[in-house]
């Protein structure tokens, strides 16, 4: 049986003997806990690794605090003391083992561990793992573990009364802005699209781990060079012995592909009592490289480090690597200052989302739900995924499966929006917390780069807090600026990750109506959504490459349905205020709908339209990025998916339902896409390509049908040549000479890309005018259903266009193999719907909506 601890230990479970030497053990301390809250002594069954929230609530002592208004309900929480508490036995034999090693590997926040009576552990930082040497009071027998956790608002209010001034963490939903002293996770306190729910507790496991000789304490596969002939690796281990005198050991280090054969080095090393740093050579002949999600297979190596003593495995780790080259070209050039990442030689568009963490209760979010996720952007055709500096550095099976699915991470550290303090206390905390996350993180073949904060140079200079503060204020700032982001973190990062690039702000410019700073390195353009401006401007506001923007929607009205009772279902009722926590958010969204769309009138309707808006929007966006490569070659949009049920940017919702939003993405992010676009008086296409390699003997038809399924005219363009990993027009065409103005609204543009055999590679569908303009007809689209268990499927046909066609069935996640699409008229459409709660047997509730249905 094998344990995962801390740092990626890998600890044995059985005990093999010899010559006074035995394999290690590990105890998993995560069951038979209790909690109270400080002062009392009425104590209660408690989820580790979990928070006081959810223990609370598990107790009924705590509303639901996604629904309606609850949110209001539980703020008291953040300003109590909070303890829990477990025993365990601890026998004769392991007591007599050289070494006892107890692992927190998160604590939430300020925490006080008691061990049998004596303080072994102090925390102040959630994003720091803890492991503390317990040997000496150790117990034979019952021993007793307690964990007091100070309110991470009380504690810090007398750190917040002495600073003189009130950050400009505006986020942070309190009066005090308490959140910048603390090492925590930001979102938590409240943001534009969460909830306030500052947690405290016991958020990753707990191990104890009893040893003899040594530990690794860290172990790192480092790339030195790659060719198609040879991987030069070298194997960097710190061994901490705890024997008192020199100890004779060997080092094993070894790797396989794919479960093949082993190949293995071995190294005679004498190690001295503290710490050892061990390096060991090795060369990988006819490496199989990693590659991204779309450009080939993410290729990964099983490697191995061993400390054996006296023929016993003392010590293991092991980790899953990939070998590939990635570097980010941030240079000069005649535009500007160019921003792409190069993987394996090869420059990546970017396709992706910036990703926030998936639940307000973090001890919530499962591996099954870490994997769901991984297939939702795998699936959309994504290949990076940017995690966002007011989160979390996320959970060990967040990289694994970036890594299995070849998505390359962009990863904040933990910094978003304010300024922060930079007094020496401060700063050691921050050393700790990158030391300890980079180690942790470096090994995993996704990742792409470190960042320092998400917005806070913009917001330094251009958001206006030179006119909220003093102006000796406002210059500490920029000091306090210069050495969090300019020196400590990229510091770290050049020492311990001296491979990978760092950027110490995104974005790397601020742009709000500066047009002079498009071509410069990454951008985020919130002209769309807060300047208001068209999705059109897109097209124009163009950036080197986009690493946020966003537009808002509801979520589907089954989600909506579990936090609001039908008598909340309005707009700006106070649940749905609730849920909104983009001040401007709800009035923008239909100020946005009145440009192009009819306004529905009944609440169900708007937030359907609200969903194609998001969608359609946004994927003019994706493709208007994707047309101007190389000049731009990267779109990482504005937000993958929520933290609790709420209006947002999100394009997945809570419980894992797609928006429009996704699947427009993944029609967008396709390897081939056709892109005709309206330029002036005139009709361009485009054929977008992320292959590498060059397609040749392509046919683009193009057909001109009416509403009703008539032909008016058809063209084709034949033997195009469309080279790899680019951009190319190959049409234009006058609107005037293409059809008449009546035609416009009453009939669309069908483009389908062909091989020589015929094989189609690629549809498109394309509307002259906004959706408002359109004749659209009544449509009745009809449906016939097989029902199997764990899945559905749905033949829709309509005689006549029923434009975006919405499925929805009453359960939440069920997965849809498209969605939110344009039925043509005469054209037949296969869907399935899958989940687990589909049964043969039962009759499946399916509704079917499209635009013409909402006036």
């Amino acid at each position: 049986m094998v344990k995962r601890i801390i740092g990626g230990l890998l600890c044995c479970c059985s005990m093999v003997y010899g010559q006074n030497r035995s394999e290690a053990v590990t105890l998993t301390l995560n069951d038979h806990w209790l909690f109270s809250q400080a002062g009392t002594e009425k104590w209660l069954s408690a989820k580790v690794p979990g928070t006081v929230h959810q223990d609370l609530i598990h107790h009924q002592l705590l509303p639901d605090p996604f629904y309606g208004v609850n949110e209001e309900k539980i703020q008291w929480v953040e300003n109590e003391d909070w303890q829990y508490k477990t025993s365990f036995t601890v026998s004769e034999e392991l007591l007599n083992r050289e070494g006892a090693l107890l692992t927190f590997e998160g604590l939430d926040t300020y925490a006080d561990v008691y061990l049998n009576g004596s303080l072994v552990l102090k925390s102040d930082n959630m994003f720091v793992g803890y492991s503390v040497p317990v040997k000496s009071v150790l117990r034979k027998g019952e021993n007793r573990l307690q964990v007091y956790f100070h309110s991470p608002v009380k504690l810090v209010m007398p750190q917040q009364a002495s600073n003189g001034f009130n950050y400009p963490a505006d986020n942070d939903h309190h009066k005090e802005h308490l959140s910048v002293f603390t090492r925590k996770a930001p979102y938590s306190y409240g943001w534009d699209w969460g909830i306030r729910m500052v947690t405290s507790g016991i958020w990753r496991p707990v191990s104890l781990r009893f040893y003899d000789v040594a530990t690794i304490d860290d172990y790192q596969v480092k790339q030195l060079s790659l060719t198609d002939e040879a991987a030069q690796l070298l194997h960097e281990l710190e061994v901490k012995s705890v024997s008192a005198q020199e100890e004779q050991a060997e080092v094993v280090v070894s790797y396989s592909l794919e479960g093949g054969a082993k190949t293995t080095i071995r190294q005679e090393v004498r190690l001295q009592p503290g710490m050892n740093r061990i390096r060991i050579p090795m060369e990988l002949p006819h490496p199989v490289r990693w590659m991204p999600n779309g450009w080939g297979k993410p290729t990964l190596y099983d490697f191995s480090a061993q400390v054996v003593c006296k023929d016993v495995t003392v010590a293991e780790q092991r980790h899953r690597i990939g070998l590939r080259t990635i570097s980010v070209v941030n240079e000069k050039d005649k535009a500007g200052e160019s921003f792409y990442f190069e993987v394996n030689g090869i420059p990546m568009f970017a396709k992706g989302a910036n990703y926030i963490p998936q639940d307000a209760l973090l001890p919530n979010v499962t591996t099954e739900r870490y994997e769901t996720l991984f297939r939702d952007v795998r699936e959309a055709h994504m290949n990076m995924i940017r995690v966002w500096g007011g989160g979390t550095y996320e959970d060990d099976r967040f990289y694994e499966l970036a890594d299995e699915n070849g998505i390359l991470v962009w990863q904040d550290f933990m910094f978003a929006c304010t300024s922060y303090p930079s007094d020496p206390t401060f700063l050691k905390r921050v050393e700790e917390e990158a030391t300890y996350n980079i180690k942790r993180l470096r090994n995993h073949a996704s990742l792409a780069m470190w960042c320092g904060n998400n917005e806070i140079l913009e917001g330094l200079k251009y958001w206006g807090w030179e006119k909220k503060f003093t102006p000796e204020v406002y210059q500490e700032m920029f000091r306090g600026y210069d050495r969090l982001f300019n020196e400590l973190l990229p510091a770290k990062v050049s020492e311990l990750d001296g491979d990978r690039f760092y950027k110490h702000s995104s974005p790397y410019f601020a742009n709000w109506g500066r047009p002079d700073s498009w071509g410069v390195g990454d951008s985020h353009n919130w002209g769309v959504w807060y300047g208001k401006k068209t999705f059109e401007s897109l097209d124009t506001d163009l950036p080197r490459f986009m690493s946020e923007f966003g537009f808002q929607s509801f979520p589907e009205m089954k989600t909506i349905a579990t936090f609001a009772a039908p008598e909340d279902y309005q707009i700006e009722s106070k649940v749905m205020n609730g849920h909104q926590k983009s001040s401007i958010g709800n009035a923008l969204i239909r100020t946005y709908m009145e440009r192009d769309y009819i306004v529905p009138e009944k609440f169900e309707d708007f937030v359907y339209i609200g969903l194609v808006l998001q969608g359609r929007g946004m994927r003019h966006g994706f493709e208007a990025h994707r047309r101007n490569r190389p000049y731009c070659m990267g779109t990482l949009y504005w937000q993958l998916n929520d933290s609790w049920p709420v209006v947002s940017w999100s394009s997945i919702d809570y419980y894992g339902n797609w928006k429009a939003l996704h699947y427009q993405a993944k029609r967008a992010f396709a390897p081939l896409l056709i892109n005709p676009v309206q330029q002036g008086d005139s009709l361009q296409v485009h054929l977008l390509s992320d292959e590498l390699k060059t397609l040749d003997a392509l046919t683009l038809d193009m057909r001109l049908i009416d509403f009703n399924g008539k032909l008016i005219k058809k063209e084709s363009i034949k033997f195009l040549s469309l080279p790899a990993n680019t951009s190319m027009c190959v049409y234009r065409q006058s609107l005037a000479s293409l059809l008449t103005t009546e035609q416009r609204a009453n009939c669309f543009l069908s483009l389908t890309l062909k091989e020589k055999s015929g094989h189609k590679v690629a549809e498109e569908v394309y509307f002259f005018e906004p959706t408002k303009n359109l004749n659209l007809p009544q449509a009745s689209v009809s449906y016939k259903v097989k029902q199997r268990n764990g899945s559905c499927e749905l033949t829709l046909t309509s005689s006549q266009l029923a434009k975006d066609v919405f499925i929805q069935v009453p359960i939440q996640g069920a997965r849809f193999s498209d969605n939110f699409f344009d039925l043509l008229p005469g054209e037949t459409k296969k869907v399935t719907i899958s989940s687990p709660s589909l049964n043969k047997e039962g009759k499946l509730d399916i509704t079917i909506k499209h635009v013409r249905e909402t006036y």
